[in-house]
C-alpha cells in the first residue's frame, strides 16, 4: 500500500501563489502516474495536473499555463505550483498515485492522499 501525504495548502490572495507538496511512503514499481486533483464544495472531483515516471505531464485546460507539476529527483515527491490564482481554485487538493503509467489524463487511481485545503479570496 502506497501511502501519500499532501502538505502545502492555505490561504492565498487571488493572483497569488502556492506551491503543494506530496511524498509517498514508497516507490512504485515499473511507470506509474502521479497527478493533481482538487474538489470544490458541490463540485465533482477534477484532475487538474498529471505526471508520469517518465516525466510527461498534462494539466486541465482550467489551470494551464498557471500551475506547474514537477517531482523531485529521487521521484519521492511531487510538487504543485500554482500561480496567477483566482477564486475558483478554491477547493482541497488531494495527490493520487497508480501503477498504470500511461495516459495519465484518464482512468481511476489506486492510491490518494488526505487532500489540502486551498483558499483563494478575491
Amino acid at each position: 500500500q502506497v501511502q501519500l501525504v499532501e502538505s502545502g495548502g492555505g490561504s492565498v490572495q487571488a493572483g497569488g501563489s502556492r506551491k503543494l507538496s506530496c511524498t509517498k511512503s514508497k516507490p512504485i514499481p515499473g511507470r506509474y502516474c502521479m497527478a493533481w486533483f482538487r474538489q470544490a464544495p458541490g463540485k465533482e472531483r477534477e484532475g487538474v495536473a498529471f505526471m508520469n515516471s517518465d516525466g510527461q505531464t498534462n494539466y486541465a485546460d482550467s489551470v494551464k499555463g498557471r500551475f506547474t507539476v514537477t517531482a523531485d529527483n529521487a521521484k519521492t515527491t511531487l510538487y504543485l505550483q500554482m500561480n496567477s490564482l483566482k477564486p475558483e481554485d478554491t477547493a482541497m487538493y488531494y495527490c493520487a498515485a497508480r501503477g498504470l503509467g500511461v495516459r495519465c489524463w484518464a482512468g481511476k487511481y489506486e492510491y490518494s492522499g488526505q487532500g489540502t485545503q486551498v483558499t483563494v479570496s478575491s
